[in-house]
Order: structure tokens, then C-alpha cells, then sequence
């Protein structure tokens, strides 16, 4: 192994959610005399923030993990996968040291031991919190905030509870700190995120809806969106709050599925009847509704299929994040039959697509005949045209010779497959 002397630099590599990104920022936050870079190159260590959530993710990790290892560098291996094959790929020599999610906080202990010669493995306990607090969110315009950690839901396509373990809320008075610090800094916008966002205060005698109302409360923060909820955490109490002018007009509902047989299969709480009622009346509200979708699940035979299908296309969606099903080893999911031939999976989630596209332009095309401007966070610039996202979660191109701040109102703009304005 490399021996690694202390102010080297140190190269995250983040695979997966959203909550790996935040958890990235943790590490950063930790990192002590070890300096960051975002140039792999100029890395002496990586450390490498895993995610399992399929057989495939699993491939995809190994796969970078050897990459790194060929190009000489030192290979700290972190994040969901610590369970499902941590041990292995120290064992194997391919990396150097293991740092569980309970660790993260500890990464520059960790990197000292390295330092010193010596290989580490540091798992995870699956109860911990982190208490540290981000001081910038780096690379991004939008700040992603982990509000709390785990699952108590067992679906059964679905590894993430036995990596991440139970659901646990951090405290209200920390994710307000933070908050505030990044607004301090000259975030505007925030992405509350977790591994299951709507169970937060189910353990502290509270909910995501009292977190919302102390959120808006800071006077800085101009817009907060939720990364996902399930339908069956949004009650009558959070959707009074829908009319919030702080609340982005976009709300992920992972819905999964949308025939009865396949969410039993699945073990899902929702049913299609009580969705679809649920989806109407947000976007009755003048809501943008994206969701989760996993084709090719065994047991989804062409009729049911075909009913699913139908049923898509009486809802109000206007974004999809759809997956073929991946085999996850060690779910219940993994041992069923009934199991879906690859290439008809991938023309149910073509079809998937191409209606969720036709759906989004239809919506784009209605936004703009209430000819109401839209409110634009200007994500990067890209030569003389800037890209940004309305508060309906809709990229927007905007030529201009101008010096554009952080915020854009945009009146008159093109409708294609995305919308374009010129300023």
C-alpha cells in the first residue's frame, strides 16, 4: 500500500442519491490537515462514496474502484456498499481502507491511520446521525440538506433499510443551523433530502410539515423543494401548505407502479385509486408531479402491463425517473419468477417515457398561456446561454449578453423540448 503523508489531496468520487451528495459534503466538511480536490487527477486519495441499490450499481463501483486503483492512487471505500462488499474489496486488496456511514465524521481519523501504513475497517452501526454542519455546498447553485436518515418501509425490491437502517429524524434546531448557513453564504434555494424525506418526526413528535413551517420562516430562503415523498405520507395537514410561495411548484411522488397486483407484489403502501385522487388534487393546484417508476418487476405480465399503462395515462404527471427492475441480491424481489424478458422491459419504459415528454409539453404549453413569468434559478452558464430550472422543476436555456445573477423572472420564452428565452 502507498504510504500517504497528511495534506495530500483528497478526491471524492459520489455515486447514487442525493443523499450521497449530501453525505459527500459531510466528509469534506471533515476532512482536517487533508486538502480537497475536484480534479481526480491531482488526487492522491479517493475515497469513493458507494451506492448498492442494485446488483448493477454494485458492477459500476468495483468497476471505478479498479480504475482508481490502476492509476495509482489511494482507495478509500465509503458509502451503501460498505455492507454488501466492503469487506471484500479490502480482503482483495483493491482497497485500502473502509469507512462506514457512522464513520463519516471520523474520515480524517480514518486517512491518518493511512498515513500511517495501516489499512482500516469501520463499519457502520446504522444508528448514527451525523451533527457536523456544511459551511458551503460545493459545485452545486442549489444546496441539497439531509433532513434524516433510514427506512422503515420493506419493499421488496428494495436493499437501502438494511444498509441505512431505521428511519431517524436529525434534530429540527441543527437542520435550521444548517440551513442558515448555507443561506448565510448566498444559497437561496434548498433541496430537502433523506433516505425516506417523508418519515421525518415520525420518531421525534413531529413531521415534514412542522419542518416546513419553521424553513419558511428564515427570511433569506427563497425556495425549498422536497426530493421525494410517498403518497402515503401526504396528509391533509401538508397539503394545506401547498399554497406556500416558498414551496417549489413541484412535488416527486414515488408512486412506483400503478397496477394494484404489481404494488402488492412489491409491498408498497400506496394503491392506484388512492394515487390518483392524491395526484389530481395537487396538480388541481397548479403543481408540476414527478414520480418513480419501475418496469419489468417479475410478475408484470403483458395484460397487467397494459392496465398499468392505461393508468399512467389518466394521471397528472409531468416528470418520470423510470427504471427497468435490476436485480438486487438479498431482497425478496430477487428470489421471484415470473420474470420480465430485458427487451420488453425497455419498451415499456420507452413508452413510459415518451408519454411523460408528451405530458411535460402539454403542461409547459398551459403554464404559458396563464402568461405568468417564471421564476428561474440559473444553475450554470455555458458561454453566452445560461441554464437554470423553474419552480416547476423545468430546465430553461436563456441566451444573454448580460451578466445574469442567480435568479432570473422570465416573461416571453420558445417552447421545444425544453424552454429557451433570449434577454
Amino acid at each position: 500500500m502507498k504510504e500517504i503523508k497528511q495534506e495530500k489531496k483528497v478526491f471524492f468520487k459520489t455515486f447514487g442519491c442525493r443523499t450521497n451528495l449530501y453525505d459527500t459534503q459531510i466528509m469534506r466538511e471533515n476532512l482536517g490537515d487533508f486538502a480537497h480536490t475536484l480534479e481526480e487527477a491531482q488526487a492522491d486519495i479517493v475515497v469513493i462514496n458507494s451506492c448498492t441499490v442494485t446488483n448493477g450499481a454494485d458492477s459500476s463501483v468495483r468497476s471505478y474502484v479498479r480504475k482508481a486503483r490502476d492509476l495509482g492512487k489511494s482507495v478509500v471505500f465509503a458509502g451503501c456498499g460498505v455492507k454488501t462488499q466492503g469487506r471484500e474489496l479490502l480482503e482483495r486488496g483493491l482497497v485500502d481502507g473502509v469507512l462506514g456511514h457512522s464513520h463519516k465524521e471520523s474520515i480524517a481519523q480514518a486517512l491518518d491511520k493511512l498515513a500511517q501504513g495501516q489499512k482500516f475497517f469501520y463499519e457502520d452501526n446504522l444508528a448514527h446521525l451525523d451533527s457536523s454542519i456544511v459551511s458551503e455546498f460545493v459545485g452545486k447553485s442549489r444546496a441539497f440538506i439531509k433532513i434524516q436518515e433510514g427506512c422503515d418501509f420493506a419493499c421488496s425490491y428494495c436493499i437501502i433499510p438494511s444498509v441505512r437502517g431505521k428511519s431517524r429524524s436529525l434534530p429540527l434546531k441543527q437542520i435550521v443551523k444548517q440551513v442558515q448557513v448555507l443561506v448565510d453564504s448566498g444559497v437561496q434555494e434548498i433541496v430537502l433530502t433523506g433516505t425516506n424525506v417523508g418519515s421525518y418526526g415520525k420518531d421525534s413528535n413531529s413531521s415534514i410539515t412542522k419542518l416546513l413551517h419553521t424553513l419558511f420562516a428564515i427570511p433569506d430562503l427563497k425556495r425549498v423543494r422536497i426530493g421525494s415523498l410517498e403518497p402515503s405520507q401526504i396528509d391533509e395537514e401538508f397539503c394545506e401548505l401547498l399554497a406556500h410561495p416558498k414551496l417549489e411548484r413541484h412535488l416527486h411522488i414515488a408512486l412506483q407502479h400503478t397496477h394494484n397486483a404489481m404494488l402488492k407484489l412489491m409491498n408498497r403502501a400506496n394503491c392506484f385509486e388512492e394515487d390518483s385522487r392524491l395526484l389530481h388534487t395537487i396538480a388541481d393546484l397548479g403543481y408540476a408531479i414527478g414520480t418513480d417508476y419501475i418496469v419489468g418487476h417479475p410478475g408484470e405480465s403483458e395484460e397487467i402491463w397494459e392496465q398499468a399503462f392505461s393508468n399512467v395515462r389518466t394521471l397528472p404527471l409531468t416528470h418520470i425517473h423510470p427504471f427497468v427492475y435490476s436485480i438486487r441480491s438479498g431482497t425478496a424481489s430477487a428470489s421471484m419468477s415470473d420474470r420480465v424478458n430485458g427487451a420488453v422491459a425497455k419498451e415499456r419504459l420507452h413508452s413510459l417515457n415518451t408519454h411523460i415528454q408528451e405530458a411535460n409539453l402539454a403542461f409547459r404549453r398551459k403554464r404559458q398561456a396563464q402568461d405568468k413569468p417564471l421564476q428561474v434559478l440559473i444553475e450554470k452558464q455555458l458561454g453566452g446561454v445560461y441554464v437554470g430550472l423553474d419552480e416547476h422543476f423545468n430546465k430553461i436555456f436563456i441566451e444573454s449578453t448580460q451578466e445574469l445573477g442567480q435568479w432570473v423572472e422570465i416573461t416571453e420564452y420558445d417552447i421545444k423540448e425544453h424552454n429557451y428565452a433570449k434577454i
